[in-house]
C-alpha cells in the first residue's frame, strides 16, 4: 500500500515536470522568436531547455516488484 502511494507520487511529480518543461521550451521559443530573429544567446537557450528535458524524460519512474 505505501508503495502504491510513492510510485504514484513519484508519477505525478514527473508528469507535472512534463508539462513544466513544456511550457518552458515553448515560452523560450515564442521569446526568441518575437523580435524577429534568432541570436546565439536564444539557440543556446532553447538547445539548453531541450537537452535538460530530453534527460528529464529519462527519469521516468517505473515500478519495481
Amino acid at each position: 500500500m505505501p508503495d502504491d502511494f510513492v510510485h504514484y507520487l513519484r508519477v505525478g511529480i514527473w508528469s507535472f515536470g512534463n508539462a513544466s518543461w513544456l511550457f518552458g521550451i515553448s515560452d523560450r521559443t515564442l521569446a526568441a522568436f518575437a523580435d524577429g530573429y534568432l541570436s546565439a544567446v536564444d539557440i543556446a537557450q532553447l538547445f539548453t531547455a531541450a537537452f535538460f528535458f530530453v534527460s528529464w524524460l529519462f527519469l521516468m519512474p517505473t515500478l519495481k516488484r
